[in-house]
């Protein structure tokens, strides 16, 4: 029956139009072109370095100096650029629920030695109205993904938006952090879920890595033990180009 379908809907790279074998792969040009992070980056939220000379004995950027993150620390899969942004996107706003097949074991590599020490996923909320509009939630979607593969349990709704923040595009991280602050917090019926146990928050892209920070403060507040970030993709820090 496979063998039928592909001949009928001919296989294609979940990137680009490109034929693959398997339906969900990646083709060789697009892995070539994604950047995966790794060594030398920052040991607490992960942001990558240009080189090992620049993250220095402490390996910890200038972002986490001046504003240490609440979070213990955060891991990437990805350089958030061109490529990223055409498997994440889609994911984000085109109903391609199917590409977390492919960043949720990405995720899990980048991610080894948090998910080591972690008890349970929680992925970062939206806001009602926005999941209205949405209609799912692509963090929720990851978050089960990794769950499937780790076989660790999933609290989708564990965490609650308490009010519609901006959209962060456009703010520095200062107006990031002002924005989010107390935007976030443990559902009641989840804090029995979530007290004692090491998180593991679920996101697509960390930018400032403030809204990990608000959802970090409301998981410790109702009883976390330990909060780290896990995101498909990582802005880089313009200052370590």
């Amino acid at each position: 029956m496979r063998r039928i379908v592909d001949l009928a809907l001919p296989p294609q790279c979940a990137a680009c139009d490109n034929a693959v074998e398997v339906q969900g792969r990646l083709c060789a040009d697009c892995f070539g072109r994604t950047q995966f992070i790794a060594a030398p980056m920052c040991v607490r939220c992960g942001v990558p370095f240009a080189s090992a000379g620049q993250a220095g004995a402490a390996a910890v950027c200038p972002g986490c100096v001046e504003r240490p993150p609440v979070f213990r620390n955060a891991r990437a899969a990805l350089r958030y650029d061109e490529q990223a942004r055409r498997l994440i996107l889609p994911l984000k706003h085109g109903d391609r629920v199917e590409l977390a097949a492919i960043l949720a074991p990405m995720m899990v590599r980048a991610g080894a030695g948090l998910l080591e020490t972690a008890d349970v996923l929680v992925p970062v909320p939206l806001h009602r109205r926005r999941l209205f509009h949405r209609k799912y939630n692509q963090a929720a979607i990851l978050a089960l993904a990794i769950g499937r593969l780790t076989k660790l349990p999933v609290q989708p709704d564990a965490l609650i938006r308490t009010r519609q923040t901006a959209p962060l595009e456009e703010k520095n991280p200062e107006e990031r952090a002002m924005e989010v602050a107390g935007s976030f917090a443990v559902r009641a019926s989840r804090r029995g879920a979530i007290a004692g146990r090491c998180v593991v928050l679920i996101d697509d892209v960390m930018t400032s890595g403030a809204t990990g920070s608000a959802c970090a403060a409301a998981l410790l507040a109702a009883g976390a033990t330990t909060v780290d970030v896990l995101v498909a993709a990582r802005v880089p820090d313009p200052r370590l180009r």
